[in-house]
Parts: structure tokens; C-alpha cells; sequence
């Protein structure tokens, strides 16, 4: 989530590329909802359709993906201070100022949807910040095709990687995507030296169909065929879609 995509060396974690803040489109197209859990389908949404994980826990049995808020940036600014993740990411350092003016573009772009991945042992028995282990995105980067959705994800603590948590956060985000919001065909943009973080992806059933050489990534990509769908289905048949609001008021925790 921060001015750059960012490219963080681990098998948890896929490339972003070093873009601007901001260069990616909005889109006016519709975004056709997939089916529901219940079978029925649902109506044509605009891409407005991406805002409607703000009020969306989706809990795993390794991670709990919740939205990113302000309750967030102090401990995602307080990470992207390394110059470790500073370079992995090709990020520059931004002010916490601009930390949180990023948090609330990205919360009001209805082209990105985002979530923090928080530690599922640790919340809501301890406070989210200090449950925090990375984010996970989606993003609408095909104004010609709307059901098209790149994903990103990131591992930012680095006693979280190589554990499975970022398998299981990308999967709950597919599940997502094609459930709530129409997704139907997925890209990741990995460094092209990434070999742990591609192998990941292709075990998640990615082809690798273009290599890029200026940015030095390869494009792997995911058509959620029927089988796909039934496959990505199965492997987050544990899923629980919860109300981050409701979790947050039995647990006892007030907004600010």
C-alpha cells in the first residue's frame, strides 16, 4: 500500500512493479457479481462494487484478512522504515502524514481492493496492530475487461514467511474475487529472480505467459475455468465471511 508496488523477495510474497501512486486507472465499467453462496445470482454492480469489503472479515485458519484502515498505518508506516523492505519493494519512505493520505486514497479507489492480513491466533484476543503480519490486494487493471483482477500480496514480518500464511491470504483473496465480485481470470507480476514466490503461485495453479524485461517480472496468470473455480472452492471451504464491525463491538473495540 505504499507510492510504489512493491516486490518483496519471499515465497509469501509476489512482485509489484516500482509505478507511481496513482497511475492506475479507475474504472466505470460494471463488475458482474458472482455467484452467491446461495446459488442465486447476483445483479450488475459498478466497480463501486470493490468498496464493499469495508465492512468484510474474511477468517482462514492461519490468517484473518481484514480491511485496512487508520487503526493500521502506524504499524504498515513503522514496517516500510526498513530499509530492507524499502528495497525489496523498491519503495521510497513516506511521511506518516502521507502514510495515512494513502490509506484513505486507497479505502476510497474503487478500483483496488484491500485487505491487512492479520495473525488468526492472535485476533481479536490482542489488538490488530499487534496481529498485523502483511496486506493482500486486488486490482482492476484491464479497463477493457473488468473481471480481470491482479493480486498482490505481501509478508512483511518476516517470522510469518515461508509458513503458509501467504498461500492461505491469496487463496481467501481468490475465493473472494470470484465469489463477491466477479473475478474470473487472475495475474500475478513476479521478479523474474523470484523463484520461491513463482513456485508458489504455480502451485496455486498460475501459468507463467509473459516475461517482461524492462521490469524484469514475469506475468503468471489464472483462468478460473468451472474445474478452477470448484478447485479454489474446496481449498477455501473453511472460510468465514464475518462482519468486521460486529467483531470489533463483541470484542470491545470502539472506532476512533
Amino acid at each position: 500500500m505504499q507510492g510504489y508496488w512493491c516486490d518483496l523477495r519471499d515465497p509469501d510474497t509476489e512482485s509489484r512493479r516500482a509505478l507511481p501512486k496513482g497511475s492506475r486507472p479507475t474504472l466505470p465499467h460494471p463488475l458482474a457479481l458472482a455467484e452467491t453462496r446461495s446459488g442465486a445470482l447476483g445483479l450488475s454492480l459498478s466497480s463501486e462494487a470493490m468498496k464493499i469489503n469495508q465492512d468484510t472479515v474474511l477468517r482462514g485458519k492461519k490468517v484473518t484478512l481484514v480491511p485496512y484502515t487508520a487503526a493500521h498505518v502506524l504499524r504498515y508506516h513503522e514496517w516500510m522504515q526498513s530499509e530492507e523492505l524499502q528495497r525489496l519493494t523498491a519503495s521510497e519512505p513516506l511521511s506518516l502524514e502521507q502514510e495515512y493520505e494513502m490509506q484513505r486514497s486507497w479505502q476510497d479507489d474503487a478500483d483496488k481492493c484491500t485487505f491487512i492480513v492479520l495473525d488468526a491466533g492472535c485476533w481479536p484476543g490482542q489488538a490488530e496492530e499487534n496481529s498485523m503480519v502483511g496486506d493482500v490486494n486486488l486490482f482492476l487493471t484491464n479497463a477493457e475487461d473488468p473481471t480481470l483482477g491482479e493480486i498482490e500480496i505481501m509478508i512483511a514480518e518476516p517470522s510469518y514467511r515461508g509458513r503458509g500464511f501467504g498461500k492461505e491470504a491469496t487463496l481467501l483473496m481468490m475465493a473472494y474475487g470470484v465469489r463477491n465480485l466477479g473475478i474470473t481470470k487472475f495475474e500475478a507480476k513476479i521478479g523474474q529472480e523470484n523463484e520461491a514466490s513463482i513456485c508458489m503461485f504455480k502451485k496455486l495453479h498460475f501459468k507463467e505467459v509473459a516475461v517482461n524485461s524492462v521490469f524484469q517480472e514475469v506475468t503468471l496468470r489464472l483462468d478460473v475455468s468451472d474445474q478452477e473455480r470448484g478447485w479454489l472452492l474446496e481449498q477455501t471451504n473453511h472460510m468465514e465471511e464475518k462482519s468486521y464491525a460486529e467483531l470489533k463491538q463483541a470484542a470491545g473495540v470502539l472506532d476512533t
